[in-house]
């Protein structure tokens, strides 16, 4: 049962999910809308749905995409997405905005960049803001996912914004974490983060195209080489790295049938669904610390201790312990 276009949303989680099931764009991103809100009923409304269509989740291959302001990420997502569209798949994107500092609201530029993917019936972009959260990472992405694999996306590619902890957040919630990078030469090569490419399962050059296609070519044998030299984090898999031009959208293929290589190796050798449950308890423990810390802060009286003690810290007339040993003292009294 679908929604009518313009129909209000309905009420019933059952009902939005069954519209949801039956490809109704608007449902999910209304969906998705009320697991991204700060206001609980909203939110709860949300959870709702997604416990409705929970079960149906998990059978999606997950992406995650990173790299550098400038080397094409948008570009390269509607390139691979379009790829996949053209195999027979039904692709979700989930790209994670950087919010205003000001307004904090979100950009939500991707949706105009990706033109050619965002009126395919087959795939559903997402723009997120990241409001602030770890990393650039939007709070409810992995909700988001779960609510994209329950609709039958077959792959959702999750796209950071590449600043600070996001990859580490991002490549903590997919199966294989890719990693953009641009034409460089020589000691340029040191300017990505030693962690970041610690944390790839692949390296793509980006814009081996025009005049840059020698080089982009080049930089591709200096990063293999450099995966030479770092321990790999899967002991069956060796990172590759590959080149690619995502404007003329040559070397896409190859970055897809990397990505079922390596999900056929981890699900052959038990690490796909290992990591899945490590995934899905991590989760659930974060959600688990960050309501202990909601409540710690919303405790009546709890707000003008804080405040007191921040105070005392920042003057340094006390220690950060002895500031915390009174404030979980003050809160366990209560």
């Amino acid at each position: 049962m679908g929604v009518v276009p313009g129909a209000p949303a309905v009420s019933d989680p059952a009902e939005v999910a069954r519209a949801i099931r039956a490809g109704d764009r608007r449902a999910m991103a209304r969906a998705i809308t009320k697991l991204e809100s700060t206001r609980d009923e909203d939110y709860a409304a949300g959870q709702a749905i997604l416990e409705e269509m929970i079960e149906d989740a998990g059978n999606a291959i997950r992406v995650g995409i990173t790299g550098p302001p400038g080397v094409g990420k948008s570009t390269f997502i509607e390139a691979l997405g379009l790829h996949l569209v053209e195999q027979g798949k039904r692709v979700a994107v989930l790209a994670v905005d950087p919010s205003s500092p000001v307004t904090g609201g979100s950009i939500l530029g991707d949706k105009t960049r990706m033109e050619r993917l965002t009126v395919r019936p087959e795939a559903f972009i997402r723009p997120s803001p990241s409001s602030g959260s770890l990393g650039g990472v939007a709070h409810r992405t992995r909700e988001a996912m779960l609510l994209c694999e329950a609709a039958g996306y077959d792959v959702v590619l999750i796209e950071t914004v590449g600043i600070g902890q996001s990859e580490v957040t991002v490549a903590s919630m997919v199966d294989f974490f890719l990693v953009l990078l641009l034409p460089s030469g020589g000691d340029e090569l040191q300017g990505i983060k030693k962690g970041v490419i610690e944390l790839a399962d692949a390296l793509v050059v980006n814009k081996a195209d025009g005049p840059m296609e020698q080089t982009a070519h080049r930089t591709r044998v200096d990063y293999a080489s450099a995966l030479d030299l770092i321990r790999s984090a899967n002991d069956e898999w060796r990172p590759v790295a590959l080149a690619a031009s995502a404007l003329n959208e040559e070397g896409i293929a190859p970055v897809w049938n990397t990505i079922l290589e390596h999900h056929a190796l981890c699900v052959a050798n038990g690490a796909f669904e290992q990591r899945r449950r490590d995934q899905a308890k991590d989760w659930m423990w974060k959600l688990v610390d960050e309501g202990i810390v909601r409540e710690f802060r919303e405790r009546p009286g709890m707000a003008a201790r804080i405040a007191e003690q921040e105070a005392s810290v920042a003057a340094q007339k006390t220690t950060p312990a002895a500031a915390a040993r009174l404030l979980l003292d003050a809160f366990r009294a209560r």
